[in-house]
Protein backbone atom coordinates (compact mmCIF):
# COMPACT_ATOMS: atom_id res chain seq x y z
CA UNK A 1 0.00 0.00 0.00
CA UNK A 2 1.14 3.27 -0.98
CA UNK A 3 0.73 7.01 -1.71
CA UNK A 4 2.09 9.43 -4.07
CA UNK A 5 1.30 12.97 -4.84
CA UNK A 6 2.43 15.94 -7.26
CA UNK A 7 1.83 19.65 -7.40
CA UNK A 8 2.51 21.78 -10.46
CA UNK A 9 3.63 24.77 -10.65
CA UNK A 10 0.76 27.09 -10.43
CA UNK A 11 -0.28 25.05 -7.17
CA UNK A 12 3.27 25.52 -5.34
CA UNK A 13 4.42 29.26 -3.91
CA UNK A 14 7.60 29.03 -5.74
CA UNK A 15 6.05 27.85 -8.92
CA UNK A 16 8.37 24.75 -9.22
CA UNK A 17 6.57 21.04 -9.32
CA UNK A 18 6.38 19.73 -6.03
CA UNK A 19 6.07 15.45 -5.89
CA UNK A 20 6.37 13.37 -2.81
CA UNK A 21 5.83 9.34 -2.24
CA UNK A 22 5.14 7.04 0.96
CA UNK A 23 6.74 3.18 0.11
CA UNK A 24 4.54 0.65 1.93
CA UNK A 25 6.22 -2.58 2.44
CA UNK A 26 6.52 -5.14 5.33
CA UNK A 27 7.74 -4.40 7.89
CA UNK A 28 11.14 -5.65 8.01
CA UNK A 29 11.47 -5.50 4.20
CA UNK A 30 14.48 -2.51 4.63
CA UNK A 31 14.26 -0.12 1.76
CA UNK A 32 17.75 1.45 0.79
CA UNK A 33 18.81 4.96 -0.59
CA UNK A 34 21.07 4.39 -3.42
CA UNK A 35 22.91 6.54 -6.13
CA UNK A 36 23.66 4.88 -9.47
CA UNK A 37 26.26 6.72 -12.02
CA UNK A 38 25.07 7.09 -15.78
CA UNK A 39 26.80 4.65 -18.19
CA UNK A 40 27.44 3.35 -21.46
CA UNK A 41 26.79 -0.37 -22.59
CA UNK A 42 28.25 -2.49 -25.67
CA UNK A 43 26.00 -3.59 -28.43
CA UNK A 44 24.13 -6.46 -27.22
CA UNK A 45 24.11 -6.12 -23.64
CA UNK A 46 21.98 -7.81 -21.56
CA UNK A 47 19.89 -6.44 -18.41
CA UNK A 48 19.08 -8.46 -15.64
CA UNK A 49 15.91 -7.06 -13.88
CA UNK A 50 14.04 -8.59 -10.46
CA UNK A 51 13.18 -11.68 -12.66
CA UNK A 52 13.64 -11.58 -16.44
CA UNK A 53 16.51 -10.11 -18.52
CA UNK A 54 16.27 -7.47 -21.40
CA UNK A 55 18.24 -5.78 -23.87
CA UNK A 56 20.11 -3.09 -22.21
CA UNK A 57 20.06 0.46 -23.69
CA UNK A 58 23.13 2.38 -25.07
CA UNK A 59 23.20 5.07 -22.88
CA UNK A 60 21.57 5.00 -19.40
CA UNK A 61 20.95 8.03 -17.06
CA UNK A 62 22.33 8.60 -13.29
CA UNK A 63 19.51 7.73 -10.74
CA UNK A 64 18.66 8.22 -7.29
CA UNK A 65 16.56 5.12 -6.29
CA UNK A 66 14.27 4.73 -2.67
CA UNK A 67 13.76 0.21 -3.34
CA UNK A 68 13.24 -2.38 -1.59
CA UNK A 69 17.05 -3.90 -0.76
CA UNK A 70 16.19 -7.33 -2.32
CA UNK A 71 14.52 -5.94 -5.60
CA UNK A 72 16.69 -4.71 -8.56
CA UNK A 73 13.71 -2.20 -9.02
CA UNK A 74 12.82 0.70 -7.34
CA UNK A 75 9.17 2.26 -5.65
CA UNK A 76 10.42 5.89 -6.09
CA UNK A 77 13.42 7.80 -7.67
CA UNK A 78 14.64 10.29 -9.48
CA UNK A 79 17.13 10.87 -12.23
CA UNK A 80 19.55 13.32 -13.65
CA UNK A 81 17.12 15.33 -15.45
CA UNK A 82 14.44 15.71 -12.87
CA UNK A 83 12.61 13.22 -13.85
CA UNK A 84 10.74 11.81 -10.33
CA UNK A 85 8.41 8.62 -10.77
CA UNK A 86 6.65 6.62 -7.79
CA UNK A 87 4.60 3.39 -8.25
CA UNK A 88 1.26 2.02 -6.52
CA UNK A 89 0.01 -1.37 -6.96
CA UNK A 90 -3.38 -1.13 -8.17
CA UNK A 91 -6.07 -4.54 -8.58
CA UNK A 92 -8.15 -4.77 -11.45
CA UNK A 93 -11.13 -7.54 -11.77
CA UNK A 94 -8.40 -9.06 -14.78
CA UNK A 95 -5.75 -10.85 -11.80
CA UNK A 96 -1.99 -10.14 -12.45
CA UNK A 97 0.06 -12.14 -14.04
CA UNK A 98 1.99 -14.35 -11.60
CA UNK A 99 4.41 -15.86 -14.54
CA UNK A 100 7.72 -13.68 -13.76
CA UNK A 101 7.92 -10.52 -15.74
CA UNK A 102 9.09 -6.90 -15.09
CA UNK A 103 7.59 -5.69 -11.67
CA UNK A 104 6.59 -2.45 -11.57
CA UNK A 105 9.49 -1.30 -9.60
CA UNK A 106 11.67 -2.98 -12.67
CA UNK A 107 9.18 -0.51 -14.71
CA UNK A 108 10.12 2.49 -12.66
CA UNK A 109 13.95 2.37 -12.55
CA UNK A 110 14.15 1.17 -16.49
CA UNK A 111 12.26 4.34 -16.82
CA UNK A 112 14.28 6.66 -14.99
CA UNK A 113 17.53 4.93 -16.50
CA UNK A 114 16.10 5.45 -20.34
CA UNK A 115 14.13 8.76 -19.97
CA UNK A 116 15.29 12.76 -20.41
CA UNK A 117 11.70 13.99 -19.71
CA UNK A 118 8.36 12.57 -18.06
CA UNK A 119 6.55 12.47 -21.36
CA UNK A 120 9.29 9.91 -22.34
CA UNK A 121 9.15 8.05 -19.24
CA UNK A 122 5.59 7.38 -19.99
CA UNK A 123 6.67 5.93 -23.18
CA UNK A 124 9.36 4.00 -21.98
CA UNK A 125 6.83 2.09 -19.72
CA UNK A 126 4.59 1.56 -22.10
CA UNK A 127 6.61 0.12 -24.43
CA UNK A 128 7.81 -1.90 -22.41
CA UNK A 129 4.60 -3.61 -20.90
CA UNK A 130 3.14 -4.32 -23.85
CA UNK A 131 6.48 -6.29 -25.43
CA UNK A 132 7.44 -7.89 -21.49
CA UNK A 133 4.43 -7.57 -19.58
CA UNK A 134 4.51 -7.72 -15.77
CA UNK A 135 4.31 -10.36 -13.49
CA UNK A 136 5.77 -11.99 -10.58
CA UNK A 137 5.35 -11.81 -6.82
CA UNK A 138 6.00 -8.19 -5.80
CA UNK A 139 6.33 -9.59 -2.27
CA UNK A 140 9.26 -10.11 0.15
CA UNK A 141 7.81 -12.82 2.43
CA UNK A 142 3.90 -12.49 1.19
CA UNK A 143 3.53 -13.49 -2.27
CA UNK A 144 2.02 -10.74 -3.61
CA UNK A 145 0.76 -9.75 -7.24
CA UNK A 146 -0.61 -6.75 -8.38
CA UNK A 147 -0.66 -3.86 -11.59
CA UNK A 148 0.77 -0.85 -11.51
CA UNK A 149 -0.27 2.72 -11.10
CA UNK A 150 2.57 5.79 -11.35
CA UNK A 151 3.10 9.13 -11.01
CA UNK A 152 5.37 10.58 -13.57
CA UNK A 153 6.80 14.23 -13.55
CA UNK A 154 9.70 16.73 -14.16
CA UNK A 155 10.28 20.09 -13.57
CA UNK A 156 7.34 21.30 -16.32
CA UNK A 157 4.62 18.85 -16.17
CA UNK A 158 2.97 15.55 -14.78
CA UNK A 159 1.20 12.13 -16.01
CA UNK A 160 -0.37 9.42 -14.18
CA UNK A 161 0.17 6.07 -15.98
CA UNK A 162 -2.45 3.30 -15.09
CA UNK A 163 -1.91 -0.18 -16.46
CA UNK A 164 -4.01 -3.86 -16.22
CA UNK A 165 -1.33 -6.00 -17.58
CA UNK A 166 -0.42 -4.89 -21.21
CA UNK A 167 -2.93 -2.45 -21.16
CA UNK A 168 -2.76 0.81 -19.94
CA UNK A 169 -3.91 4.25 -20.35
CA UNK A 170 -2.54 7.65 -19.60
CA UNK A 171 -4.15 11.32 -18.57
CA UNK A 172 -1.88 14.50 -18.00
CA UNK A 173 -1.98 16.24 -14.52
CA UNK A 174 -3.47 19.38 -13.45
CA UNK A 175 -2.66 21.33 -10.01
CA UNK A 176 -2.74 18.66 -8.24
CA UNK A 177 -3.13 15.11 -8.05
CA UNK A 178 -2.60 11.91 -5.82
CA UNK A 179 -2.54 8.28 -6.30
CA UNK A 180 -3.10 5.57 -4.27
CA UNK A 181 -3.68 1.36 -4.56
CA UNK A 182 -7.11 2.37 -6.91
CA UNK A 183 -7.23 3.27 -10.29
CA UNK A 184 -8.26 6.74 -10.73
CA UNK A 185 -8.22 8.17 -14.27
CA UNK A 186 -12.35 8.34 -15.53
CA UNK A 187 -13.17 9.59 -18.54
CA UNK A 188 -10.01 11.76 -18.77
CA UNK A 189 -7.01 9.30 -20.41
CA UNK A 190 -5.25 11.43 -22.89
CA UNK A 191 -4.33 7.82 -24.30
CA UNK A 192 -4.92 4.95 -24.13
CA UNK A 193 -3.37 1.18 -25.34
CA UNK A 194 -5.93 -0.33 -28.22
CA UNK A 195 -6.04 -3.89 -26.37
CA UNK A 196 -7.22 -1.39 -23.28
CA UNK A 197 -10.15 0.09 -25.87
CA UNK A 198 -10.59 -3.03 -27.22
CA UNK A 199 -11.28 -5.45 -23.97
CA UNK A 200 -13.87 -2.84 -23.00
CA UNK A 201 -15.63 -3.08 -25.64
CA UNK A 202 -15.77 -6.08 -25.28
CA UNK A 203 -17.17 -6.29 -21.94
CA UNK A 204 -19.92 -3.96 -22.65
CA UNK A 205 -18.16 -1.27 -20.62
CA UNK A 206 -17.25 1.66 -23.50
CA UNK A 207 -18.42 2.24 -26.79
CA UNK A 208 -15.29 3.95 -27.61
CA UNK A 209 -11.86 5.88 -26.07
CA UNK A 210 -14.62 8.50 -25.71
CA UNK A 211 -16.73 7.49 -23.42
CA UNK A 212 -14.64 5.27 -21.52
CA UNK A 213 -14.75 5.12 -17.47
CA UNK A 214 -10.74 3.42 -16.69
CA UNK A 215 -11.48 3.00 -12.97
CA UNK A 216 -15.33 2.74 -12.95
CA UNK A 217 -14.37 -0.47 -16.07
CA UNK A 218 -11.24 -1.67 -14.32
CA UNK A 219 -11.38 -1.84 -10.46
CA UNK A 220 -11.92 -4.23 -8.00
CA UNK A 221 -13.98 -2.70 -5.90
CA UNK A 222 -13.64 -5.47 -2.93
CA UNK A 223 -9.97 -5.22 -3.20
CA UNK A 224 -10.33 -1.35 -2.72
CA UNK A 225 -12.55 -2.12 0.79
CA UNK A 226 -9.67 -3.93 2.03
CA UNK A 227 -6.32 -1.17 0.60
CA UNK A 228 -9.02 1.64 1.12
CA UNK A 229 -6.92 3.08 -1.61
CA UNK A 230 -9.78 5.94 -2.92
CA UNK A 231 -10.13 6.74 0.48
CA UNK A 232 -6.74 7.68 0.94
CA UNK A 233 -6.35 9.09 -2.57
CA UNK A 234 -9.41 11.38 -1.62
CA UNK A 235 -7.71 12.38 1.82
CA UNK A 236 -4.15 13.37 0.34
CA UNK A 237 -6.16 15.05 -2.32
CA UNK A 238 -7.93 16.97 0.77
CA UNK A 239 -4.89 17.99 2.15
CA UNK A 240 -3.37 18.98 -0.80
CA UNK A 241 -6.41 21.49 -1.45
CA UNK A 242 -5.29 23.00 1.67
CA UNK A 243 -2.68 24.91 0.63
CA UNK A 244 -3.78 25.43 -2.93
CA UNK A 245 -1.68 27.71 -4.71
CA UNK A 246 0.98 27.78 -2.06
CA UNK A 247 2.41 24.12 -1.18
CA UNK A 248 5.65 23.89 -0.30
CA UNK A 249 7.84 20.79 0.92
CA UNK A 250 7.34 21.19 4.21
CA UNK A 251 3.69 20.72 2.91
CA UNK A 252 4.48 17.94 0.93
CA UNK A 253 6.15 16.08 4.07
CA UNK A 254 3.62 17.05 6.69
CA UNK A 255 0.81 14.89 3.93
CA UNK A 256 3.66 12.18 3.99
CA UNK A 257 3.05 11.76 7.83
CA UNK A 258 -0.66 12.17 7.97
CA UNK A 259 -2.83 9.73 9.68
CA UNK A 260 -6.17 10.59 9.08
CA UNK A 261 -8.56 12.52 10.19
CA UNK A 262 -9.16 10.93 13.72
CA UNK A 263 -5.63 11.44 14.75
CA UNK A 264 -5.54 14.82 13.91
CA UNK A 265 -8.25 15.96 16.18
CA UNK A 266 -7.15 13.14 19.36
CA UNK A 267 -3.64 13.84 20.70
CA UNK A 268 -3.95 10.15 22.20
CA UNK A 269 -4.07 8.31 19.02
CA UNK A 270 -2.12 5.22 18.60
CA UNK A 271 -1.30 3.07 15.79
CA UNK A 272 -3.05 0.60 17.19
CA UNK A 273 -6.46 2.55 16.88
CA UNK A 274 -6.62 2.39 13.42
CA UNK A 275 -9.70 0.59 11.62
CA UNK A 276 -8.27 1.43 8.14
CA UNK A 277 -5.46 2.17 6.29
CA UNK A 278 -3.70 6.08 6.59
CA UNK A 279 -0.80 7.63 4.35
CA UNK A 280 1.51 7.05 7.01
CA UNK A 281 1.20 3.92 7.27
CA UNK A 282 1.40 1.95 10.57
CA UNK A 283 1.55 -2.05 10.67
CA UNK A 284 -0.74 -3.71 13.08
CA UNK A 285 -1.91 -7.05 14.16
CA UNK A 286 -4.17 -9.06 11.53
CA UNK A 287 -4.02 -8.00 8.14
CA UNK A 288 -2.97 -4.87 8.19
CA UNK A 289 0.74 -5.87 8.10
CA UNK A 290 2.28 -3.10 5.94
CA UNK A 291 3.70 -0.05 6.87
CA UNK A 292 5.33 3.12 5.41
CA UNK A 293 9.38 2.08 5.10
CA UNK A 294 10.78 5.17 2.60
CA UNK A 295 9.63 8.75 2.11
CA UNK A 296 10.56 10.92 -0.73
CA UNK A 297 10.02 14.62 -1.45
CA UNK A 298 11.45 16.55 -4.81
CA UNK A 299 11.28 20.09 -5.55
CA UNK A 300 11.74 20.68 -9.16
CA UNK A 301 12.23 23.59 -10.87
CA UNK A 302 14.56 24.95 -13.37
CA UNK A 303 17.32 26.00 -11.76
CA UNK A 304 16.96 23.92 -8.10
CA UNK A 305 16.26 20.34 -7.89
CA UNK A 306 16.70 19.48 -4.07
CA UNK A 307 15.42 15.77 -3.04
CA UNK A 308 14.11 15.09 0.19
CA UNK A 309 14.34 11.55 1.70
CA UNK A 310 13.96 10.11 4.97
CA UNK A 311 15.70 6.77 4.54
CA UNK A 312 13.99 5.06 7.25
CA UNK A 313 10.44 3.72 8.16
CA UNK A 314 7.55 5.82 9.59
CA UNK A 315 7.88 9.41 8.33
CA UNK A 316 6.42 10.59 11.48
CA UNK A 317 9.20 9.35 13.32
CA UNK A 318 11.67 10.71 11.17
CA UNK A 319 13.60 13.53 9.48
CA UNK A 320 13.61 14.16 5.91
CA UNK A 321 17.44 14.66 4.93
CA UNK A 322 18.41 16.38 1.80
CA UNK A 323 20.09 14.79 -1.41
CA UNK A 324 21.09 16.76 -4.28
CA UNK A 325 22.01 15.73 -8.20
CA UNK A 326 25.79 15.23 -8.50
CA UNK A 327 26.50 15.26 -4.90
CA UNK A 328 27.53 12.15 -3.03
CA UNK A 329 25.20 10.76 -0.44
CA UNK A 330 26.48 10.68 2.84
CA UNK A 331 27.69 7.30 4.57
CA UNK A 332 24.75 5.76 6.47
CA UNK A 333 26.12 2.65 6.78
CA UNK A 334 25.83 -0.62 4.78
CA UNK A 335 22.72 -1.52 2.54
CA UNK A 336 20.02 -3.42 5.19
CA UNK A 337 18.38 -6.41 4.64
CA UNK A 338 15.77 -7.83 6.68
CA UNK A 339 17.93 -8.79 9.31
CA UNK A 340 18.40 -6.44 12.09
CA UNK A 341 22.37 -3.89 11.89
CA UNK A 342 23.18 -1.51 14.22
CA UNK A 343 25.13 0.09 12.16
CA UNK A 344 22.51 0.95 9.06
CA UNK A 345 20.69 3.48 9.18
CA UNK A 346 17.41 2.26 8.29
CA UNK A 347 17.37 -0.35 11.06
CA UNK A 348 18.91 2.22 13.97
CA UNK A 349 15.65 4.40 13.39
CA UNK A 350 13.97 0.97 13.27
CA UNK A 351 15.18 0.72 17.35
CA UNK A 352 13.67 3.84 17.85
CA UNK A 353 10.26 3.66 15.85
CA UNK A 354 9.98 0.45 17.95
CA UNK A 355 10.52 1.70 20.90
CA UNK A 356 8.07 4.77 20.68
CA UNK A 357 5.39 2.25 19.65
CA UNK A 358 5.25 1.44 23.40
CA UNK A 359 3.71 4.97 24.41
CA UNK A 360 3.29 6.72 20.38
CA UNK A 361 1.42 9.36 21.56
CA UNK A 362 3.78 11.17 24.23
CA UNK A 363 6.76 10.05 22.52
CA UNK A 364 5.81 11.68 19.01
CA UNK A 365 4.52 14.57 20.77
CA UNK A 366 7.80 14.86 22.76
CA UNK A 367 9.99 14.55 18.81
CA UNK A 368 7.59 16.80 16.71
CA UNK A 369 8.60 20.37 17.72
CA UNK A 370 12.42 19.47 17.32
CA UNK A 371 11.11 17.24 14.05
CA UNK A 372 9.79 20.14 12.32
CA UNK A 373 12.61 22.85 13.73
CA UNK A 374 15.18 20.71 12.21
CA UNK A 375 13.91 20.58 8.47
CA UNK A 376 13.21 23.87 8.52
CA UNK A 377 17.33 24.79 9.91
CA UNK A 378 17.98 21.92 7.10
CA UNK A 379 15.89 23.72 4.18
CA UNK A 380 17.50 26.63 4.88
CA UNK A 381 21.03 25.47 4.91
CA UNK A 382 20.62 23.78 1.58
CA UNK A 383 18.85 26.93 0.38
CA UNK A 384 22.50 29.07 0.86
CA UNK A 385 24.39 26.50 -1.62
CA UNK A 386 21.96 24.97 -4.15
CA UNK A 387 22.27 27.23 -6.76
CA UNK A 388 25.10 29.52 -5.93
CA UNK A 389 27.26 27.42 -3.57
CA UNK A 390 30.38 25.30 -5.15
CA UNK A 391 30.17 21.22 -5.13
CA UNK A 392 32.25 21.28 -2.16
CA UNK A 393 29.70 23.78 -0.80
CA UNK A 394 27.13 21.47 -1.19
CA UNK A 395 28.81 18.24 -0.26
CA UNK A 396 29.72 19.50 3.22
CA UNK A 397 25.84 20.66 3.72
CA UNK A 398 24.02 17.67 2.79
CA UNK A 399 26.64 15.98 5.07
CA UNK A 400 26.07 18.14 7.87
CA UNK A 401 22.49 17.74 7.63
CA UNK A 402 22.93 13.59 7.83
CA UNK A 403 25.10 14.00 10.80
CA UNK A 404 22.60 16.37 12.52
CA UNK A 405 19.37 13.99 11.67
CA UNK A 406 21.57 10.95 12.97
CA UNK A 407 23.24 12.47 16.23
CA UNK A 408 19.29 13.57 17.10
CA UNK A 409 17.62 10.00 16.23
CA UNK A 410 20.31 8.73 18.63
CA UNK A 411 19.52 11.16 21.02
CA UNK A 412 15.66 10.48 20.62
CA UNK A 413 16.87 6.65 21.38
CA UNK A 414 18.48 7.25 24.57
CA UNK A 415 15.07 9.34 25.93
CA UNK A 416 12.68 7.16 24.15
CA UNK A 417 14.15 4.28 26.45
CA UNK A 418 13.05 4.83 29.43
CA UNK A 419 9.44 3.53 28.81
CA UNK A 420 6.93 3.86 31.58
CA UNK A 421 3.28 2.03 31.62
CA UNK A 422 3.06 -0.08 27.85
CA UNK A 423 0.21 0.77 26.63
CA UNK A 424 0.06 -1.95 23.55
CA UNK A 425 -2.83 -4.49 23.19
CA UNK A 426 -1.59 -8.14 23.46
CA UNK A 427 -2.38 -9.13 19.57
CA UNK A 428 -0.81 -5.52 18.45
CA UNK A 429 2.40 -6.59 20.83
CA UNK A 430 2.44 -10.34 19.79
CA UNK A 431 2.93 -9.38 16.24
CA UNK A 432 5.80 -6.39 16.79
CA UNK A 433 7.25 -9.41 19.14
CA UNK A 434 7.18 -11.75 16.01
CA UNK A 435 8.96 -9.09 13.29
CA UNK A 436 11.50 -8.28 16.30
CA UNK A 437 12.09 -11.79 16.49
CA UNK A 438 12.71 -12.35 12.89
CA UNK A 439 15.00 -9.49 12.13
CA UNK A 440 17.03 -10.61 15.36
CA UNK A 441 15.74 -7.19 16.66
CA UNK A 442 15.54 -7.26 20.67
CA UNK A 443 12.79 -5.98 22.50
CA UNK A 444 13.70 -2.65 24.99
CA UNK A 445 13.18 -3.46 28.60
CA UNK A 446 10.66 -0.96 30.81
CA UNK A 447 12.23 1.30 33.04
CA UNK A 448 12.07 0.04 36.54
Amino acid sequence: MCDTIVALSGATATGGVLFGKNSDRERNEAQTVEFFAGAHHADGARLNCTYIDIPQVRETFAVLLCRPFWLWGAEMGANEHGVVIGNEAVHARIPPQQEPALLGMDLLRLALERSASAAQAVDVITTLIEQYGQGGSCGHVTTRYYHNSFIIADPREAYVLETVGRMWAVERADGIRSISNAYSIGRGAMRTSASLIGHARKEGWCRGAEDLDVAASFSDMKQDAISHGHARCMRSTALLQRSANQLRAADVMAILRDHGATAESDPDWHPQDTANRTICMHAADGDRGGQTVGSLVSELSGDRIVHWVTATAAPCTSIFKPVLPGIALPTHGPRPTDRFEPSALWWRHEQLHRAMLEEFPIHLAAIRAERDALEVAFRTRIDGVVTDGTDADRTQAVAECWADADSTERRWLDEVGAVGERVMRPGYRTSWREMNRLAGLEEPEAAG
